[in-house]
């Protein structure tokens, strides 16, 4: 999985490649200049401590060699480049020169690390939007099966960790390794005995850093994992906050969220424990690294004197300049394998096939002509532990009202869910005007559907943009004769800022009736040849309902209606009934044939009536 993470996120980076290599290269030419100031910081130390002649007389020396070494030639070209007549001069050359190298060196670490920004915002920004657009392909399927918590923990926290590990990598991974090998190198060169104990030690870090990051991974998975637990209560409880108040639950909750809430610091605390413990083990080891070589190369300039003291101030001072970039990467590789951790599950989702898929070069569908139908119509669940249609078949015809009637659980909302595809059938088809609506494009079947349930939908908006919602560019004069239509325009207009009134989330500050009006007016302003009523009057009172029922009936008026009801006295008008029990069809006709035949119909309308 690992790989495959690695490889996605290389290939989504290939398309910045332009500003990836401007900054490397300056990475490349930060790495230069670094190693420099490290280098003329040395000979500005050993400028003042050694005497001015003895710097000139080893320069000429250095002239004088036919063949020079690397650490030599390094030294003669420093000298060439500052050295002047005068202690005094040489110094002021010195000093500017060391100037002039800090401040390009911070130039280019700007540039370097304000493009890897760029890049690593817009690659972030970029799977934010592709997880939101993915969302939206999904069927209803997934929702049901997946808590809106864990969605939620994807997108916000999974992805926020993502970018904090992009921050991270990007801004030291292009860096710190071309450091350590510039000043491995220069160790090298100037002595590769010292450099040799040195590397020799450095590997033990590693492991240990290593084992650090592959136990953080895990630990993060199951800490984002446990954030998701955290969001999925919070959510369930701030849209269910009525129902615990009600049933004076809330020290039980509090206690649930804070049993969640412990499980999370003590996962928290157990991955920065281990976070903080990789920079003290870097560190550590590196202090070893410089007591050891303290003590080797203090013996070989003071005793051998195979080593200048030069050489050894050199030697030191990278050594330590070392120390701080093996420490950088050794906290990068504790936030890539926390960012993996999140990659995953960011990847999983994105992973996720959507069950509706639309069929390649799909048929545009027109407006309903003929009719509705379902033929031999099986339906189960994706686990196939239930079967809740079988072998259904029955037709609309245009213009016609079919009301599906029968108990809790006889199928009635699947096949309303089944029309405009949020599900695909088992088995067997439906057909509009003869195209199996697997073959036409969603959008154009879906357009032609108002659909009003009994669980009203609504948004943190205005009540005129709920009423336009999906519909752009539409008058005020045509949003204000939708909501007449729909028996809503008296409430509407007795609001503070009428259509300029902000519902609340979910409409909260309208009563169930309001609610039902304004999602009946939303369907009317779309005008859908075809319009589904999943029990849109059963949560409402006696007066509400009427006034809904009215709407509802300029609503259906010239249009193909399929109407789910529980109240049978909604429907005995309709054109035809179809009574299911357990998924199948059991009666069907018109009111008066169902009741005289004496069958489930009837009995359902004398329980409702006695």
């Amino acid at each position: 999985m690992s790989g495959s993470i690695f490889k996605r996120m290389g290939n989504m980076l290939l398309q910045y490649w332009p500003l990836i290599f401007i900054s490397v290269v300056s990475a490349f030419v930060f790495v230069v200049l670094n190693s420099a100031s490290i280098w003329l910081t040395a000979t500005l130390i050993n400028n003042i401590l050694t005497d001015f002649d003895e710097i000139i007389k080893n320069q000429a020396e250095l002239a004088g060699k036919s063949i020079l070494t690397a650490n030599e030639q390094l030294k003669y070209w420093t000298n060439k480049l500052i050295l002047r007549e005068t202690p005094q001069e040489s110094l002021k050359i010195l000093c500017f020169t060391i100037l002039g190298v800090f401040f390009l060196k911070n130039l280019f670490l700007y540039l370097k690390n304000i493009l890897m920004r760029f890049v690593q915002l817009k690659l972030v920004t970029e799977i934010r939007e592709k997880l939101y657009q993915h969302i939206q392909t999904l069927s209803l399927g997934y929702f049901n099966e997946k808590r809106t918590g864990v969605i939620s923990s994807i997108i916000i926290n999974d992805v926020q960790q993502l970018q904090t590990t992009l921050s991270v990598a990007f801004l030291r991974l292009f860096v710190e390794p071309i450091n350590i090998l510039m000043f491995s190198s220069l160790l090298f060169i100037i002595s590769w005995k010292l450099a040799l104990i040195a590397i020799t030690i450095i590997p033990l870090a590693g492991v240990f850093i290593i084992y650090i990051g592959r136990s953080i991974r895990r630990k993060s998975r199951r800490t984002q994992s446990k954030i998701a637990e955290i969001m999925n209560i919070l959510s369930e409880i701030l849209s269910s906050i009525r129902i615990v108040k009600a049933f004076v639950v809330e020290k039980e909750e509090i206690k649930k969220f804070n049993h969640e809430s412990h499980n999370y610091f003590k996962l928290l605390f157990q991955r920065g424990r281990l976070n903080l413990l990789a920079g003290p083990v870097t560190e550590s080891f590196g202090v070893i690294i410089g007591v050891v070589l303290l003590w080797y190369g203090g013996m070989e300039v003071l005793a051998q004197q195979s080593l200048s003291a030069e050489d050894f101030i050199r030697f030191i001072l990278i050594l330590f300049s070392i120390l701080g970039p093996i420490k950088q990467l050794s906290n990068v590789n504790v936030k890539i394998q926390m960012g993996m951790a999140s990659a995953e599950r960011v990847f999983g989702l994105l992973d996720t096939p959507p069950e509706i898929v639309e069929k390649l070069n799909p048929i545009h569908l027109r407006p309903i002509e003929q009719s509705i139908g379902f033929e031999n119509v099986h339906f189960e669940y994706k686990n196939g532990d239930e079967r809740v249609l079988d072998q259904v078949s029955f037709s609309i015809d245009k213009g016609k009202n079919v009301a599906l009637v029968g108990p809790s659980g006889a199928g009635k909302s699947t096949i309303a869910d089944l029309i405009p595809r949020f599900y695909d059938v088992s088995s067997g088809m439906i057909k509009i005007d003869g195209h199996d609506i697997r073959d036409v494009s969603l959008s154009s079947l879906r357009r032609q559907m108002g659909i009003v349930t009994q669980e009203v939908l609504l948004f943190n908006d205005t009540v005129k943009n709920n009423i336009a919602y999906g519909q752009k560019d539409m008058s005020d004069e045509a949003i204000r004769h939708a909501a007449e239509a729909a028996n809503a325009l008296k409430f509407i207009e007795d609001m503070p800022k009428g259509f300029n009134t902000v519902i609340g989330e979910r409409g909260v500050k309208l009563s169930g009736g309001q609610k039902q009006r304004l999602a009946i007016a939303r369907a009317l302003l779309k005008n859908p040849p075809i319009l589904i009523l999943d029990e849109a009057t059963s949560a409402l009172d006696t007066e509400s309902e009427k006034m809904v029922q009215k709407a509802i009936e300029v609503l259906m008026k010239d249009r193909t209606a399929l109407v789910i009801a529980h109240r049978l006295s909604t429907v005995q008008n309709a054109d035809k009934i179809v009574v299911l029990d357990k998924g199948k069809i059991l009666e069907v006709g018109s009111h008066k044939e169902l009741y005289e035949k004496g069958g489930l119909y009837r009995r359902l309308y004398d329980f409702q009536f006695d």
